[in-house]
């Protein structure tokens, strides 16, 4: 077991990276631990990922500055590759990472018995879904599950308070969805032999489609009565930022960012504004001081059975996430006969079969005891009135005050380019939805440039490396780590390129210049500015 287990004292904030510059980035802009994947059995095979020196390097400069890194070996191998996985585990462990995240179990008891030092983390796309699943997972060996995105925030209670205090609940909380359970997906091999659980995905749910009539080649009719067709499985984007407050007090241990295929921009911009909205947390739930001054020991708000006050939680605690949640997971509250548990009214378990609306809307079939209780399980409620026939009690959390962000923290995700953003399943009356009008980013901010360096001479300059036009009087945003960004315009006169010489404007990319700066800022901080025309592109 990794001796860095038991050492964290408060929520995770997990960054993306596709490779060594993307890791110092999250790094640099506060993650307490970053994910990535090496040149092979990893789920993303576009980036470039790192190498077994760039893993070496990476977790130094992690370790060196309070954060772990994470390995993802989350493909489902082939026959063909097991005994490949067997010889690159081997070469990982000695690489000083922390963690592999593993989906499959072969691979989880290989890497159990090959690198017995390296935390074991069990990726979503093993879909776990409930407790019973976690805890064997926990007893193979597994100190963390990534919990299933198809997770509402009562399940995520449900299974916290169900499992280990010593076993981590890893949640997504921002980027990309994806419209198979877990990522589980053949769509893809279908159309283009390209194998997402390999980490190859062409992405074909985000394709446009058009339906064309057998008789009338040629002819593409929309599938909505639009000019420019239909995408049918465009999932939006998740964006938790401003409910992170749920999330944690729900029992997540840590929280995911999507991403291992974005600019280094997006790490960071990302990756600050999470970390900061934890240390938020921390301060407003009286956890530490602004400065970071330990208070009193974190724990989530969700209340376990052989707590002091779990006999009264059962009975009429306030909590306002259940209080707003959907009366149901699936369908109409109520619309199945038997299964309405609403008010003060004591369920009871039928003694004689059950009769099910929707089975008798197929015929008038019955429901035996043990279906009863199965299909109720299934749609059960969120609101704290209701009791299974079984006795199952959910999980309630002690109420708290909502967690405010300040306004320049709620508009990080939009500086960002992104898919309109949904709360993805953990509010099941907001379930994420799909944009069937478009299927590219949105793009309001752009990467201007980024900080070389910064000097006091002259009054202060920074230089930079450009990536797009900088002109005198526009105003940009300088990102730094753990603080709003710093609003600069810039000024009339003193732009300059690498010579020193004068220039009007900054107008060729992948070129160093240099501009007054009073402000010290940091090395590799991003430059963004507002585009004059809002676009429609990849990040």
């Amino acid at each position: 077991m990794s001796k860095n287990l038991h050492m964290r004292r408060k929520p995770e904030v997990l960054a993306p990276a596709g490779n060594l510059r993307g890791l110092k980035t999250a790094v640099d802009y506060g993650a307490d631990a970053v994910y990535c994947g090496g040149k092979a059995f990893g789920m993303r095979s576009a980036p470039k990922n790192l190498s077994l020196e760039d893993f070496e390097e990476g977790a130094r400069y992690a370790h060196e500055r309070g954060s772990r890194v994470y390995v993802t070996l989350n493909v489902l191998p082939r026959n063909a590759e097991v005994e490949a996985m067997r010889d690159y585990i081997g070469q990982l462990k000695d690489t000083g990472i922390d963690a592999m995240i593993v989906t499959d179990i072969g691979v989880m008891m290989m890497a159990h018995q090959i690198a017995p030092d390296v935390e074991l983390h069990v990726s979503t796309q093993a879909g776990v879904t409930n407790y019973g699943a976690a805890q064997a997972l926990y007893e193979f060996g597994a100190r963390r599950v990534v919990l299933a995105r198809e997770m509402d925030l009562q399940a995520v209670r449900d299974i916290r308070a169900r499992i280990p205090d010593d076993m981590d609940i890893e949640c997504f909380v921002h980027g990309a969805m994806c419209m198979a359970f877990s990522g589980r997906c053949l769509f893809s091999n279908y159309l283009t032999g390209r194998d997402g659980n390999h980490g190859e995905c062409a992405q074909p749910c985000r394709w446009k489609y058009s339906i064309v009539e057998e008789k009338r080649p040629g002819q593409y009719f929309p599938i909505e009565q639009t000019e420019e067709g239909a995408y049918l499985f465009n999932s939006q984007d998740m964006c938790m930022l401003e409910h992170i407050d749920d999330l944690i007090d729900s029992g997540a241990t840590s929280l995911k960012i999507e991403g291992r295929s974005k600019s280094a921009y997006y790490i960071a911009a990302m990756t600050n504004a999470y970390k900061t909205a934890v240390n938020e947390y921390m301060v407003q739930r009286g956890f530490e001081t602004a400065d970071g001054t330990v208070l009193q020991p974190f724990r989530d708000r969700v209340i376990r059975e052989g707590d002091p006050d779990y006999a009264a939680s059962i009975g009429e605690t306030p909590d306002r996430i259940e209080r707003d949640a959907d009366k149901a997971f699936s369908g109409v509250p109520g619309g199945d006969i038997g299964l309405e548990f609403a008010g003060d009214a004591a369920p009871t378990v039928p003694t004689a079969p059950t009769e099910d609306a929707a089975a008798r809307s197929a015929g008038g079939v019955e429901l035996d005891e043990l279906s009863y209780k199965a299909r109720s399980a299934r749609r059960k409620s969120n609101t704290r009135e209701e009791v299974l026939p079984e006795g199952w009690h959910h999980a309630k959390v002690r109420p708290a005050e909502h967690v405010t962000l300040p306004d320049w923290l709620l508009d990080e995700p939009d500086k960002v380019a992104h898919r309109d953003y949904s709360t993805g399943f953990y509010y099941p009356e907001h379930k994420v939805t799909q944009n069937t009008n478009r299927s590219a980013y949105f793009r309001a901010w752009m990467v201007v440039g980024e900080v070389l360096s910064w000097s006091p001479e002259r009054g202060g300059r920074v230089t930079i490396m450009s990536r797009n036009k900088i002109e005198p009087g526009q105003l940009v945003e300088f990102v730094l780590p753990g603080e709003p960004p710093l609003v600069y315009t810039v000024p009339a006169r003193g732009l300059e390129d690498a010579d020193g010489v004068p220039v009007s404007a900054i107008n060729n990319p992948a070129h160093v210049f240099s501009l007054p700066c009073p402000h010290e800022v940091p090395d590799n901080a991003a430059i963004r500015s507002r585009t004059k025309h809002p676009t429609l592109k990849a990040e």
